[in-house]
């Protein structure tokens, strides 16, 4: 590793022994970064054009790229100068996506400390463990979402708002207009540290670099989305998430193009969203596509010449259905949190509908058994992939799950065709993938745990047409408790983010066991409603049905369908 210009040393003494690191692979000429890169500074200070804009929004001028400049130096300033931020702190980033989060993102960059960027969805608890892994010192928070952030009371965090009319609020201190001297990072020095849910529900915080950064636009975004300067792009996942992050900020400025930045970007808002704004470039997961598919005669669309599609597995039929309306062809893709973003698609004429791709040009990937030996084509497997980025818990033994012999394995099951494309078969594990979420059972599970008149609980997945699947709770109350299921949702909504509450809430005398006591996960997969049990109303797609999630919470799990580079993240 290169020399690091970290004064706080945390990240880069927490990253895996080397001998639990994957094979990197660099064999791309653009791939070949200088050992000491900043990248903030590479995509706003390089070659970015001060006069072309950047950043739209709904209302509001839009920011040039000079004048984002101007503001993200201010900010740095202000963290280094005003805040006591040093190189190598971590910084908690929330807010909802606006200019002003992208803003502090890149700001944090350039001053050399490390971002640490969560929904504006999580919750008190989910907050305080993420800060309690990354020993995060200080948070820069939207006024409007700085409630549940002070309420996770997490020792030593210094919460500093934007955006409000408070004096000490971070965009009216005072701040030189000088500009700001990108800190001469190394290019394997930590810039950002992104939180998945993890299979056991404890999150797990994936180590990125600087030049991990570059990456993932320098492979899918330059050689597989082809971007033009002139582009606008869009989407529904929030910048939480590693897909939003590259598809809304990353992309958009390494190719000089510009991005709108929607706070509310479900299916709804998308559309006209697209017309109004000509955008060209639009990410979101297939569960929004499906829903546009209703809603496109009045809009005007013809703009869009590109579609990504992750978050869930893409199915054929929806990706016939949106081109034969559209005559634009989805491009699919899977990535995790773990890798950044995604290294498997296809674009144009290389897309084969129920494949996912091929390997993004700087990758490879293979289908491999339980031993880490290669299967057949045409066998399923789990998928290994690996590439210029790579998987780096931050102080967790589950690395050496998912890194096998240099290998990402990343807890899908595929199978490779004879012909070299990947099609998705299923998680490998428990996970459930819920509208491009993925949710750790264990962690909901732990949730209703909390609750004093619950004694047991079991999370699973059921298949849902339009979700992929849905959250389904059963659970057993302590002796004399009232079943009163409205009771357990609004408990489950102060705990989790509207995304992992349960669609349905299932009152069962006991769960299904195995004579040595294990849980019989399959028995509670398979159940029907109509065998009888006590259920609370499963919840809908509408706001106003019953579910954890309100109207305005439904909303944005269906935009952020696109989320994630989610956890062991299927993109």
């Amino acid at each position: 590793m290169n020399v690091s210009a970290h004064v706080d040393t945390f990240a880069r003494d927490h990253l895996p022994p080397p001998g639990q690191w994957p094979d990197l692979h660099f064999e791309l000429p653009e791939l070949a970064y200088p050992d000491r890169v900043n990248c903030a500074a590479e995509l706003l200070d390089r070659a970015a054009v001060p006069g072309r804009p950047v950043f739209h929004t709904p209302s509001g001028p839009s920011w040039t790229y000079g004048e984002l400049r101007i503001r993200v130096d201010r900010i740095a300033h202000t963290l280094t100068d005003d805040l006591g931020i040093v190189p190598g702190n971590r910084v908690l980033l929330r807010g909802p996506t606006t200019p002003w989060l992208a803003a502090c993102w890149l700001a944090v960059l350039k001053a050399g400390a490390i971002a640490v960027t969560v929904l504006a969805q999580q919750r008190p608890h989910e907050l305080r463990t993420m800060c309690e892994i990354a020993r995060v010192s200080h948070a820069l928070c939207d006024v409007r979402a700085v409630d549940d952030l002070a309420k996770a009371e997490t020792p030593g965090l210094r919460i500093t708002t934007y955006g409000g009319d408070a004096p000490d609020d971070l965009l009216r201190r005072p701040a030189p207009d000088t500009p700001y001297t990108a800190v001469d990072t190394a290019a394997d020095d930590v810039a950002l540290i992104a939180f998945t849910s993890g299979t056991t529900g404890r999150p797990k915080g994936c180590l990125h670099f600087h030049r991990d950064v570059l990456a993932i636009a320098d492979t899918f975004s330059r050689h597989v989305l082809k971007p033009l300067p002139d582009d606008v792009f869009a989407g529904s996942p929030p910048l939480g998430f590693t897909f939003g992050l590259g598809g809304l900020v990353v992309f958009p400025m390494r190719a000089g193009a510009s991005a709108l930045l929607l706070e509310q970007a479900g299916p709804r808002q998308l559309l006209p969203a697209v017309a109004e704004h000509r955008v060209s470039v639009l990410f979101t997961a297939p569960t929004a596509y499906r829903a546009m598919l209703d809603d496109l005669d009045g809009h005007d669309i013809s703009s869009l010449r590109r579609c990504v599609s992750a978050g869930e597995n893409l199915p054929a039929a929806t990706w016939r259905a949106w081109h034969e309306r559209t005559g634009l062809r989805l491009i699919n893709g899977i990535g995790a949190t773990e890798l950044l973003h995604i290294f498997i698609s296809a674009a144009d004429e290389h897309i084969r509908p129920g494949t996912t791709g091929i390997p993004v040009p700087g990758w490879h990937a293979r289908v491999q058994d339980g031993a880490g030996v290669p299967v057949p084509d045409g066998e399923p497997g789990l998928l290994a992939v690996r590439g210029p980025v790579g998987c780096r818990y931050l102080a967790d033994p589950r690395q050496r799950e998912y890194v096998r012999d240099g290998w990402n394995v990343t807890g899908d099951t595929y199978v490779r065709e004879p012909d070299g494309y990947f099609r998705y078969v299923a998680r490998a594990d428990d996970m459930i993938i819920s509208a491009g979420y993925n949710i750790a059972g264990p962690e909901v599970e732990e949730a209703l745990l909390r609750h004093p008149d619950v004694v047991e609980a079991a999370v699973v997945g059921r298949p849902d047409e339009r979700r992929g699947q849905v959250v389904v709770a059963f659970t057993v109350l302590r002796e004399g408790a009232p079943r009163d299921t409205e009771a357990l949702r609004a408990f489950l909504k102060e705990e989790l983010a509207p995304y992992k509450c349960p669609r349905e809430l299932v009152l069962l005398d006991a769960l299904p066991r195995t004579a040595t006591g294990k849980l019989q996960r399959f028995r509670l997969r398979a159940t029907d409603r109509s065998e009888g049990h006590a259920t609370a109303g499963t919840g809908g797609e509408t706001a106003g049905e019953p579910g954890c999630e309100t109207g305005a919470a439904a909303a944005a799990a269906t935009a952020a369908a696109a989320a994630a580079v989610t956890d062991g993240d299927q993109q």
